[in-house]
């Protein structure tokens, strides 16, 4: 998402909501946001399978501007322990585009999965491309080899009525849409155009004729009992969450208030709601990672309840997010780069498949949440690779310097593409506990690669 369309952008960095807090123990137990290893913006959440993923944009490291080269895929189970699947996705699967790969959505059909993504034309305008996938976590391919619809404008949204019929909306700073086709490739129709007004989406400060309402873009379209949602990013800026609810799916809509107000270190904000396990759930991002800002978003999320009216209430962004669903099992493989909140170290593909723990430095450490440990754990095992001299993995509880249960030693194995598997005892395990990875090392570089680990009992 960006707002460029409107006027050149000049804004300060505001400071991070818990940069202050880099390095304390209240920041060692957040869990918003909810992915720490890069930046990420404009969630997008999807139930399948009894699985919640959410998809969203990256921003590049030190950018200062809507830098994006690719998409991200995040996934759970039980709303604090993250999975990363990596980049499903990126701009080079569009032959026709150049850059910013911005706000997109994925939506389930034919057996496949499709990606609805803004991105630059190599003319320079903004289109909207469709990328298909056989499986959720991708990979993703240009559907078309050329844009499905296109009027310069950005943020789709996608949504399947019940009836069957799918709709296309996006825009900023206008609202659109089409009516998909089946094949979910191609529209019957014109582009409609939305007329907004203050009635339908809320008055705009120092409103004009030419923009009267506060709609700015970022729509997400649902439908919950019946009743029709258009949420949507509101005012320039800072943006605000605001929303509008209707008949059908193409209106009559009638605006009916803010979600979230301006907050946070980021002057965008991006919608996206979605019921998971009887919960509902609120996504958004904002600036709060240290080192974090307009440019440098972080996905988070909180759990709210509808009011008996389908009302949405009021909501405040955290560092704490929603409660844990059930517990994690410990005595299964567990991925590495399945995350509740980290410090330090990033993922990348793993040489061996998937994703695995990377750049990993003295003193980073990983928090997995809620872990059931039951009567006990006697080992635990991890999978590892170092072209150094190693490392260890502290297993703590409680925090990042809590009681230690077990260390391991990861020797050197040649290559950071040459993986052992090691083993150590364990001892004091027991209960639910939040367990820490820590990862400690005299190696001024970086001490080794993390695929995977498993407790045994």
């Amino acid at each position: 998402m960006s707002l460029k369309f409107l006027k050149p952008i000049a804004f300060t960095v505001l400071i991070p909501l818990l940069g202050a807090l880099l390095g304390s123990p209240y920041v060692a137990k957040a869990d918003n946001p909810i992915v720490q290893t890069d930046f990420t913006a404009d969630p997008a959440p999807m139930v399948y399978n009894d699985r919640l993923y959410v998809f969203t944009g990256h921003d590049e490291d030190g950018a200062t501007y809507f830098t994006m080269k690719n998409w991200r895929l995040f996934s759970t189970t039980d709303m604090a322990n993250w999975q990363d699947h990596g980049s499903p996705l990126s701009l080079a699967q569009f032959s026709w585009a150049s850059t910013d790969a911005w706000a997109g959505q994925v939506v389930a059909r034919n057996n496949k999965f499709y990606w609805y993504v803004p991105v630059r034309r190599s003319n320079g305008s903004m289109a909207i491309g469709v990328a298909v996938g056989n499986s959720i976590t991708g990979p993703y391919t240009d559907a078309l080899g050329k844009p499905l619809v296109e009027n310069n404008e950005i943020d789709p949204t996608v949504f399947i009525d019940t009836d069957g019929q799918a709709y296309l909306y996006w825009g900023n700073p206008n609202l659109s849409y089409v009516k998909l086709n089946s094949d979910m490739t191609s529209y019957s129709g014109s582009i409609v155009k939305v007329t907004l007004t203050p009635s339908s989406f809320g008055t705009r400060p120092g409103a004009t004729s030419q923009r009267p309402s506060a709609f700015e873009e970022g729509p997400w379209l649902m439908k919950r009992n019946n009743l029709y949602y258009m949420i949507f990013a509101a005012n320039c800026c800072s943006e605000n969450i605001q929303y509008s609810t209707g008949s059908s799916a193409t209106g009559p809509w009638t605006y009916r208030g803010v979600i979230m107000s301006t907050q946070g270190s980021s002057f965008t904000n991006h919608p996206g709601i979605i019921d998971y396990r009887n919960n509902s759930y609120f996504f958004y991002h904002n600036g709060a990672l240290p080192g974090g800002g307009g440019y440098q978003r972080s996905v988070s999320v909180e759990q709210f309840t509808y009011s008996s009216n389908g009302s949405i209430p009021s909501l405040t962004m955290t560092s704490a997010g929603p409660p844990q669903i059930g517990t994690l099992n410990p005595f299964v493989r567990n991925e590495a780069e399945t995350i509740a909140f980290s410090s330090g170290l990033k993922t990348e593909d793993a040489s061996e498949g998937g994703m695995a723990v990377s750049f990993i430095n003295n003193n980073d450490y990983i928090k997995v949440k809620g872990v059931a440990f039951g009567n006990g754990a006697t080992s635990f095992s991890a999978r590892v690779s170092s072209g150094t001299s190693g490392g260890q993995i502290q297993l703590r509880l409680g925090n990042q310097n809590g009681t230690l249960i077990g260390t391991c030693t990861v020797p050197g194995t040649g290559s950071w593409t040459t993986w052992t598997t090691v083993t150590c005892s364990i001892s004091g395990a027991t209960g639910t506990q939040d367990l820490f990875l820590k990862f400690t090392g005299g190696n001024s570089g970086y001490l080794f690669n993390f695929d995977w680990w498993q407790f045994t009992a």
